[in-house]
């Protein structure tokens, strides 16, 4: 019972330390707000993502995970650049297509002007 009391007291004391080195009540007064960390390598902004951007891309973490603004940020700054990367690889598929069924279809011979065409009687 005496072991139980004294643990009781020991965790009462150091909670109360604790509480006060928290709340201000040391020499210091309260502990400093902590800067929020900040995304140290952002994706770069004056050129095209690559796969190496991506794969190096890490998130500081936040109280409840990682900071929503900063992955909201590289999410929509993929995004847009997935999607011009897709318009960009869907016109050159179609400009691909055209020049296939140019090459495909040979351009149509005409009747040259320079000769009359044969008449019936200049055949055998």
């Amino acid at each position: 019972m005496v072991m139980f009391l004294f643990l009781v007291v020991a965790l009462v004391v150091v909670v109360a330390a604790v509480t006060l080195a928290v709340v201000g009540g040391g020499e210091n007064g309260p502990l400093p707000e902590a800067a929020p960390e900040r995304l140290r390598d952002p994706l770069p902004p004056d050129r095209p993502v690559d796969r190496a951007d991506v794969e190096a891309l890490r998130f500081p973490l936040a109280a409840r995970g990682y900071r929503m603004a900063d992955v909201d940020d590289a999410l929509s700054r993929l995004g847009a650049e997935l999607a011009e990367r897709d318009a960009r690889i869907t016109d050159l598929e179609s400009a691909l297509a055209g020049a296939r069924a140019a090459a495909t279809h040979p351009p149509e011979h005409h009747v040259s002007m320079d000769k009359p065409a044969p008449r019936p009687e200049d055949r055998p």
